[in-house]
């Protein structure tokens, strides 16, 4: 994966709640460090994102993107 952003933490899923619209990630970037973020249903679907899955969350301004390799 290359990407322009210039932050990228790497992280293991730790837990997906799906909404109606939208779904809430947290990756534990390392033990006790956890990280949230809100993307839409149907990206975390596309990505496969489930508990136990390695993801980065790409940090551009005041967003943070999940990415998969």
């Amino acid at each position: 994966m290359e990407i322009s952003a210039r932050n990228s933490l790497k992280g293991t899923v730790k837990k997906v709640v799906h909404g109606g619209v939208n779904t809430e990630i947290t990756l534990e970037l390392a033990p006790g460090i956890e990280l949230v973020s809100i993307i839409t249903k149907s990206s975390a679907e596309t990505l496969g994102l489930v508990e136990g899955k390695q993801a980065h969350a790409v940090i551009k301004s005041s967003d943070v993107i999940v990415a998969v390799d």
